[in-house]
């Protein structure tokens, strides 16, 4: 084993490993071939899977990226509908931001993603949802803005704010607070809002963040009040031009198209 690690070093010309007298750490260089090695594992494992079908049955696992929203219903409705037909489809979703989940679809390692705008489709087919999520802020009730119906830039001044990782960079967010992150107290981010409501409920600041996801009703400590002017945001479900999707993920790119019409009217 020893002697093939060393070869694949001499191979692509890096060190891989750190060498110790008890144990093996993987370098910089090493992390990311691990990495790769994983994801190249998961897509094979994803194509077996397609391939293994046999051509009349409908069934199969269909991934599909989400960031946090309360969209999801719209996709949590589809499946369920779906399965009723179809028994023997399953659902992988797979959480993270749209850094994280635009990667694992580009990879081929998702099937689709729900992606909140703003957000570049031009190299994507999709299907745009005709609902909205709401911007506000998550705080403690007994926080001062919490007698407040609604929140205004110039409540948050100087506030200690707990922001997505994303949310600022160039957002409608950023525009709508008027001003350069450098002003902002921004005393941390996150990408996971339930881990951003634990902060806000130990006191750390207040966290901007969408409507509906954090339950906030009953014996809650925490509250929600949305930001005035309304800042709300689009989002759609995309998946890469051209993509060959098994029986599975044809049925349900229509059945997902029924209920964005069935909203429209």
């Amino acid at each position: 084993m020893s002697r093939q690690l060393k070869e694949l070093e001499e191979e692509l010309g890096k060190q891989l490993f750190i060498r110790g007298s008890r144990k093996i750490t993987l370098t910089e260089e090493g992390l990311l071939l691990r990495k790769r090695a994983e994801e190249i594992v998961e897509l094979l494992d994803k194509t077996e899977q397609e391939l293994s079908r046999s051509d009349e049955q409908v069934s199969g696992e269909i991934y599909i990226g989400a960031g946090e929203t309360d969209g999801l219903r719209l996709i949590a409705k589809a499946a369920k509908e779906l399965q009723e037909q179809y028994p023997q489809i399953t659902y992988r979703i797979i959480s993270g931001d749209a850094v994280d989940i635009t990667e694992r679809l580009d990879k081929g390692l998702i099937d689709f993603a729900l992606l909140l705008e703003p957000v570049d489709i031009s190299k994507y087919s999709y299907l745009k949802f005709p609902v909205k999520d709401v911007w506000g802020v998550l705080m403690r009730r007994d926080c001062h803005l919490a007698q407040k119906k609604s929140i205004s830039p110039k409540d948050l001044r100087d506030m200690p704010l707990i922001v997505s990782r994303q949310a600022l960079d160039g957002s409608e967010l950023t525009q709508w607070l008027k001003s350069d992150n450098e002003q902002l107290n921004i005393v941390s981010t996150y990408n996971l809002v339930y881990n951003a409501s634990l902060m806000v409920d130990e006191g750390l600041g207040v966290a901007l963040c969408l409507d509906k996801i954090i339950n906030v009703s009953g014996d809650s400590s925490l509250c929600f009040r949305p930001l005035k002017p309304k800042l709300e945001v689009g989002m759609s479900l995309v998946w890469k031009k051209y993509q060959v999707f098994s029986k599975a993920a044809e049925k349900f790119i229509l059945k997902m198209q029924e209920g964005i019409n069935s909203l429209q009217g």
